[in-house]
């Protein structure tokens, strides 16, 4: 009964991050940030974290050039805007075919995207 119960957990485990990607901000007070063109605002959690759906190959490279665009707004106004750092997801080489063709960039999640000092470490 027990192994049964830690296959189901790790399965959940897997699907539910199979599906998402999660990174660290920091953001300047009263603003939205909005990834990946993406129309409505992210959530910032108040640690700092956002969950998302992750992203397509188009998102795959090093700022300036490549990542994931986004943009920072107050009042409906932008007041930043580039590319984040990205991550290869190896959850989706597990997820074949739809993960690997769909969604296999995500956030880094072992650095902090500082977009209020310009610093993604």
């Amino acid at each position: 009964m027990k192994k049964a119960n830690v296959l189901t957990m790790a399965t959940l485990s897997l699907l539910i991050g199979g599906c998402t990607t999660t990174g660290n901000f920091n953001i300047p007070e009263n603003s939205e940030l909005y990834i990946y063109n993406r129309a409505e605002p992210v959530e910032v959690q108040d640690n700092g974290d956002v969950t998302t759906r992750p992203f397509f190959w188009t998102a795959a490279g090093i700022p300036p050039g490549g990542g994931i665009p986004y943009r920072l707004e107050q009042n409906g106004q932008v007041i930043k805007q580039g590319r984040l750092r990205t991550k290869f997801r190896v959850v989706s080489a597990f997820w074949p075919p739809f993960a690997a063709i769909y969604w296999p960039m995500g956030f880094n999640s072992d650095i902090t995207y500082d977009l209020v000092n310009d610093t993604q470490e």
